[in-house]
């Protein structure tokens, strides 16, 4: 008898831990983006596992890997490549850039020229690339795990909105506790447990994988709730931009890979709950009053997933 879905994404939770130390909660959410074909903003200081992280998932998968260092001068075509004029042929080839691949880690992503960084939209939202008139479809499954250190900003370009938006999930790895750091020692005191690293499934699985998530059953009261919470975003006084229809779909989407993960057929109001910070927070945009009245992105989604009715059943509760 051949492996569930929920077994072959079991599998690659544990392949990719037996790399990353503790961090489970953003191993899954890596693979709950990978599964629904999302991308991953991974912010943190340095040194902190992020690369790791991104090669684990692409070699438990299967998936092939390639890695950009976003530096000030790399230009757009050095992510999606070119044309090339041979003179002995009188011809120009399209020579691929390294966004012609399953997972692109994207390092130090805003530190790049917003020029370079857009060339990534089309890639990230369409799956393609257009390079002088001529469009090139990109592998599939293609996933971007963008890095960057949230606390420095010199030499640095903010990413727009519409590029943040694009990312289904924003997770952090933060450090080590104790235990775990002597954990990374003993892991690491000798050879890369990343060269030991198997792929558990393949890229041919996911297609079946994909069709396996958006199997699973969401009951219309869920639904609802979920458009509601992201509705209120848009809404609250305290916030200049709220979540987009981009977000409740990918909300969505995630929240049936969860369900997945966790053995289930439908979705429950926790699911919604559970990833709500992950997708929603990044896209969050505050207004200046309320900036300087310390309010957080954090605070304003509790109070929204705290005001919001649970529905029961399929309906709402009531009180």
């Amino acid at each position: 008898m051949g492996l569930t879905a929920t077994d072959q994404v079991r599998r690659l939770t544990d392949a990719v831990g037996t790399v990353i130390v503790g961090n489970r909660r953003q191993i899954d959410l890596c693979t709950i983006a990978w599964l629904v074909g999302g991308h991953v903003l991974i912010e943190d200081v340095p040194g902190v596992g992020k690369t790791m992280l991104a090669k684990a998932l692409a070699r438990a998968t299967g998936c092939h890997f390639d890695r950009v260092q976003f530096t000030p001068d790399l230009l757009p075509g050095d992510i999606t490549g070119a044309n090339i004029y041979h003179p002995t042929q009188g011809q120009f080839e399209f020579r691929r850039g390294p966004v012609f691949t399953q997972i692109l880690l994207a390092d130090e992503i805003n530190r790049a020229t917003p020029k370079t960084q857009s060339a990534l939209l089309e890639a990230m939202e369409e799956r393609q690339v257009t390079v002088d008139g001529t469009t090139h479809p990109l592998p599939d499954p293609f996933v971007v795990l963008a890095t960057q250190n949230p606390i420095e900003y010199q030499g640095t370009f903010a990413l727009p909105e519409a590029q943040v938006d694009r990312f289904l999930i924003r997770v952090s790895l933060g450090y080590a506790d104790l235990a775990g750091e002597l954990e990374i020692l003993d892991r690491f005191g000798t050879d890369s447990p990343l060269d030991q690293l198997q792929a558990v499934t393949s890229p041919e699985d996911f297609p079946a994988l994909r069709r396996a998530v958006v199997a699973v059953h969401v009951d219309e009261g869920i639904k609802e709730y979920l458009v509601r919470l992201v509705q209120r975003t848009r809404s609250h006084p305290d916030l200049a931009l709220g979540a987009s229809v981009r977000a409740s779909l990918g909300l969505l989407r995630s929240s049936q890979a969860r369900a997945l993960l966790d053995g289930r057929q439908y979705v429950v109001p926790d699911d919604i709950k559970e990833l709500a910070e992950p997708v929603l927070l990044h896209r969050l945009v505050l207004r200046a009053n309320a900036e300087l009245r310390g309010a957080t992105g954090e605070a304003i989604l509790a109070e929204v997933l705290e005001s919001e009715p649970v529905p029961v059943g399929g309906r709402r509760a009531v009180g």
